[in-house]
């Protein structure tokens, strides 16, 4: 009889797992196999399962077996962690979620232009043998959360378990090493209390989110839903290696994400610098390539205060209280309690809010649990598949989000599409009049935007994934430059004003954000945007 299966925290399955079941002065002893399967024959009633496995965190649960295989998780023997909640205002208290086999030392840092030291070093040593390591809980905990601390905390944690919130605003990190030298590192999002300076910088968690596949399911691995059965090799069973026709995306309804997790995808190297290169795909669009970001504003000179996204959804973001909003890099998921809030902002209030990053509210999501997990909300691409291409009519993406709420470029001036996907390029100026390239020397023609710091990706601040200028752009939009990759798959830079005295400035690619520390035309066009953005009554002038 076919029990269930064993896999670790990445639904991949583990086999020769030494497994007993007991009931009573009844014990069978059996061993998973190479799918991870156990195969048994228990009798009816409650069973006490242990599992026992060398290089993972043995456990023991109680099963009632049924005719639907029971999903054992078993956690790996590595150093990983988060803060919990991940999103927190300044003097707020934190608990910190470590899964350690061995005593490590722990120190809190804010992530600016430059990396200090916010809170003494504490030791993180468990009273008992095996006492820093983490249970996972049986099944699809990317649902639920991984609810860690829940087992083997049973006192009132000390603080060891908790670290208070600095006063300061901004985007800071656990770095974490234990006795055998290994380290890992995790994001804490840090508000203020009340509104400090004129400018607010949201960070694209929800995208961090969707992008987590700790647990075996992000909302791109195996989106929908966890299968029946783990994971044997990833490269053979994995939707998104095996099928490049996204029909994965295809289904009526999917599983919520739950944020009670850790995110290894937002780990930073504890002697990284904002100015080292990014050498790790995938991390120029979540915290790491956003933190890069923030080193330039503090650069610069320009004070900011930093908010989560689930913040704004939750209507604890005061955007009266700023001048400028900034989103940076790839704030591709969004609410729609999000995006009514900003556009009221902006159409209604006056604001200004300036877009540096690329696909950005392209799919919209909900948040359920409140705030605990989200759920992307699905949209029928059937009718698109056969036409998709990375370049002419088949390269610009079903409107994910417009489906859902409205097309996105009515708010930002720009929309997704797929050409320029995977390439990064400099930007061609189309008009140097404009006020944004002041200072710069740029003439019609020029190219600007020609470094970046991404290792793998080198070329420009046109890149990765790019916006452009479409039918539902708003009809004052003007196009100030383009980047040149291929394909006319260069991301568009635009401008647009609003009756109100509101203003949205694009630049369509989530390279831009790896270019603005090292391209000083980049920089500086930023730099112009932010300061008149910043003074009431200097918008179009000057031109």
């Amino acid at each position: 009889m076919l029990l269930g299966y064993v896999s670790d925290e990445m639904y991949v399955a583990i086999a020769d797992v030494l497994v007993e079941l007991r009931q009573g002065s009844a014990s069978i002893e059996v061993r998973s196999r190479a799918s991870g399967a156990i195969h048994a024959d228990p009798g009816p009633g409650e069973w006490e399962v242990i599992l026992s496995h060398p290089g993972h965190t043995r456990k023991t649960v109680h099963v009632t077996f049924s005719e639907a295989p029971h999903q054992f998780r078993l956690m790996s023997d590595r150093l990983v962690g988060y803060m919990w909640p991940k999103w927190i205002e300044a003097g707020g208290r934190g608990q910190i979620r470590l899964h350690a086999t061995r005593p490590a030392d722990l120190s809190l840092w804010r992530y600016g232009w430059e990396r200090t030291l916010a809170a003494r070093p504490v030791r993180f040593e468990p009273l008992a043998p095996w006492g820093g390591e983490q249970i996972l809980p049986d099944g699809d905990f990317t649902i639920d959360g991984a609810k860690w601390n829940q087992h083997g905390y049973a006192f009132p944690p000390n603080s060891r378990q908790h670290m208070t919130a600095p006063a300061e605003s901004g985007l800071y990190y656990v770095q974490a090493r234990d006795d055998a030298g290994r380290t890992t590192s995790f994001p804490w999002i840090v508000s203020p209390k009340t509104p400090s300076a004129e400018i607010a910088v949201l960070a694209s968690n929800l995208t961090w989110n969707a992008y987590n596949d700790f647990g075996g399911r992000s909302n791109y691995v195996t989106a929908s839903r966890l299968p029946d059965v783990p994971v044997i090799n990833p490269h053979q069973a994995s939707q998104w290696f095996r099928d490049t026709g996204a029909r994965w995306w295809i289904v009526d309804e999917y599983d919520p994400l739950s944020f009670d997790r850790p995110e290894p995808i937002n780990a930073i190297l504890p002697d990284e610098e904002a100015l080292d290169p990014l050498r790790r795909f995938g991390t120029e669009h979540v915290a790491p390539g956003e933190w890069r970001f923030l080193a330039w504003l503090e650069r610069e000179g320009f004070a900011y205060d930093y908010y989560a996204e689930t913040q704004l959804h939750a209507g604890a973001v005061d955007l009266s209280a700023y001048k400028v909003l900034i989103l940076s890099t790839h704030p591709e998921y969004w609410s729609r309690e999000m995006y009514e809030q900003v556009k009221a902002w902006v159409y209604d209030e006056g604001g200004r809010l300036v877009y540096l990053g690329g696909n950005g509210i392209n799919c919209s999501v909900e948040l359920t649990g409140a705030p605990d997990a989200m759920r992307v909300r699905n949209t029928d691409l059937s009718a698109w598949l056969p036409d998709r291409a990375m370049v002419g009519s088949g390269a610009e993406l079903p409107d994910r989000f417009g489906r859902v709420v409205e097309p996105e470029s009515l708010l930002l001036g720009v929309g997704s599409s797929l050409s320029g996907a995977m390439t990064s390029a400099p930007y061609k100026v189309l008009k140097s009049n404009h006020w944004i390239f002041e200072g710069t020397a740029l003439k019609d023609g020029d190219l600007f935007g020609t470094e970046n710091q991404l290792a793998y990706m080198p070329g420009g601040a046109s890149g990765h994934e790019t916006d452009k200028m479409n039918a539902s752009s708003p009809k004052s939009t003007e196009l100030l430059a383009k980047g040149t990759n291929a394909d006319e798959g260069g991301a568009e830079i635009t401008y647009y004003e609003t009756p109100t005295d509101g203003a949205v400035f694009s630049v369509g690619s989530i390279t831009w954000g790896q270019s603005i520390l090292v391209d000083d035309n980049v920089s500086a066009v930023t730099a112009n945007v932010i300061r008149r953005f910043t003074q009431p009554s200097k918008l179009a002038t000057g031109r």
